[in-house]
């Protein structure tokens, strides 16, 4: 029996420690008291042992709303002499509208003495409304912070015309002679002393600046005032002979590469791209549409398509005289069917491989007669290199009577920008230039400086114009020609920008005038 009696104890031990336990356990309707500070008021709050802060709140009557903070949260159990501190928190939102002051752009104009200033266009003040979201804890102000910025009405900018004149000779020249200077388009006619100020916006970006061919109109674009992903720019006009000019735009936006003037028309035609937030910043379309300058919507030329090799960038076309149109894109140069809306494919190019986010293009412009398409090929280069990554680009033509194609100029560069003079005739003999650009370093033209080259239209008689071997090349651009020449010169003027000023240079001579001396100058058309 003895060995029964150890058990035996063992359970009536556990059974009384159980009891014991029992008796000691909380009663859920034990009362504890609590302290509650909230609204600047500190109260003590009797309330049941297990109740959390959101219960002690309810029990001593005090709402609380959904931004409203507790320490300690409202979700903890509280204990026997807990303190419970209830901060108000409001969100208020304010908005508030501040005054944007105008800048003030300065233009140098080199018709008006030395320091001489004049006010072209008075500065308006703009307005923006501002929200800000204002945090109060306690009714004091802890946070604040900006949620919308609205502008309510664009400033614009006061523009000044200070005097820069230069001691440069006025050089008496033919046609209507426009130039870009400071986002702003100017006009030349008759003599380099004569100048006029066509757009003063300030907001001209370069893409497109084209005179008509009889000098009356000129196309130009201008950054738009919408997010540079929504919109890049706008299509303008401008007669260049009226006294008071007035820009008016031509219903078409977002055009990047190419804006002309349908010959014999008074129409012009444009492709256009839609805007991107990634690189390059836009996505081609390759399309081409055609509006009119006296009224009327734009009507389509050509659909939409891929554009071929790297057709994300883009394309460009050249009007001939006669109103034939060619095509160039990264992988090859053709013709338009404009009555059928289609392309022609007149030869492959191989595109260049950037290695970055832009594509090169050939340049191409029509021969003055309209038989012969000059551009720039894509050449081959030897082994290792890839024929994508050659870094030879030669100048040349291509004849639309036999469909023969040559090499006119060798090494020239990426960036050479053919351009043709007028037809002029010489006894029965008709004839016309070409002027381009070489490279100075061929096989890194894409950095490289260039020199103004000038030869025949079958390529001979070759020469350096401009600037002098000795000096600094110039940047890439398309040299314009004088639309008619002028007695006493050997040759025709063909005008370039260097250095930020307008030459002109005589194509015979090779002499050089300078224009302009403000340095401002981007682009240049003359017709």
């Amino acid at each position: 029996m003895r060995r029964f009696l150890l058990p035996l104890r063992l359970l009536a031990l556990l059974c009384a420690f159980a009891t014991l336990t029992a008796c000691r356990s909380p009663q859920l309707n034990e009362s504890i008291s609590v302290t509650v500070e909230a609204d600047g008021i500190t109260r003590e709050v009797s309330v049941p042992s297990g109740s959390t802060v959101s219960q002690v709140m309810q029990i001593a009557g005090i709402a609380s709303a959904t931004l409203d903070r507790s320490e300690p949260p409202f979700y903890t159990v509280i204990s026997a002499g807990d303190q419970i501190k209830l901060t108000r928190i409001i969100e208020n939102f304010e908005p508030q509208q501040i005054t944007i002051p105008f800048e003030q752009q300065v233009v140098r104009n080199e018709t008006l003495p030395e320091g001489e200033k004049r006010i072209v266009q008075s500065g308006v003040n703009g307005t923006q409304e501002i929200t800000y979201r204002v945090i109060l804890e306690n009714g004091i102000e802890t946070s604040r912070g900006i949620v919308k910025t609205v502008t309510l009405q664009e400033a614009l900018p006061e523009i000044v015309m200070v005097g820069a004149q230069a001691s440069f000779t006025p050089l008496t020249i033919p046609g209507t002679l426009v130039y870009l200077a400071g986002g702003n388009a100017w006009l030349m006619d008759g003599s380099t002393a004569n100048r006029k100020l066509l757009v003063s916006t300030g907001d001209l970006d370069g893409r497109i600046f084209t005179l008509s061919p009889d000098g009356e109109y000129l196309i130009f674009t201008k950054k738009s005032k919408k997010p540079i992903d929504q919109e890049i720019n706008t299509l303008w006009a401008v007669r260049t002979q009226s006294k008071s000019p007035s820009p008016f735009w031509l219903q078409a936006s977002n055009v990047v590469h190419f804006a002309a003037w349908v010959p014999g028309t008074n129409s012009i035609a444009y492709s256009t791209v839609e805007p991107r937030a990634a690189a390059p910043g836009w996505q081609a379309n390759n399309d081409l549409y055609r509006v009119s300058v006296t009224g009327g919507g734009p009507r389509k030329m050509l659909e939409a398509n891929s554009g071929g090799v790297y057709g994300w960038w883009g394309m460009t076309f050249s009007f001939s005289a006669d109103g034939k149109l060619a095509y160039a894109r990264p992988d090859g140069i053709g013709l338009v069917d404009q009555d059928g809306g289609y392309l022609k494919p007149l030869l492959d190019i191989k595109p260049f491989n950037t290695h970055a986010d832009w594509a090169w293009l050939p340049a191409l412009t029509w021969g003055a007669d309209g038989k012969t398409l000059y551009f720039i090929n894509h050449a081959s280069a030897p082994a290792p290199i890839t024929a994508e990554e050659s870094p030879n680009f030669d100048l040349a033509a291509t004849s639309l009577e036999n469909e023969f194609t040559i090499t006119i100029a060798q090494g020239t560069g990426m960036f050479t920008y053919p351009a043709s003079s007028p037809i002029r005739q010489s006894g029965v003999e008709r004839f016309f230039q070409i002027a381009y650009l070489q490279a100075i370093f061929a096989e890194q033209s894409e950095t490289s400086r260039y020199r103004l080259m000038v030869m025949d239209r079958d390529g001979s008689n070759i020469r350096a114009l401009f600037p002098p071997l000795d000096t600094s090349g110039i940047e890439p651009q398309t040299p314009a020609w004088s639309p008619e020449p002028l007695n006493g010169q050997t040759g025709d003027f063909v005008s370039v920008i260097y250095q930020g000023n307008l030459w002109l240079i005589d194509s015979g001579s090779g002499q050089a005038y300078q224009v302009t001396g403000d340095s401002l100058i981007t682009k240049i058309d003359w017709k």
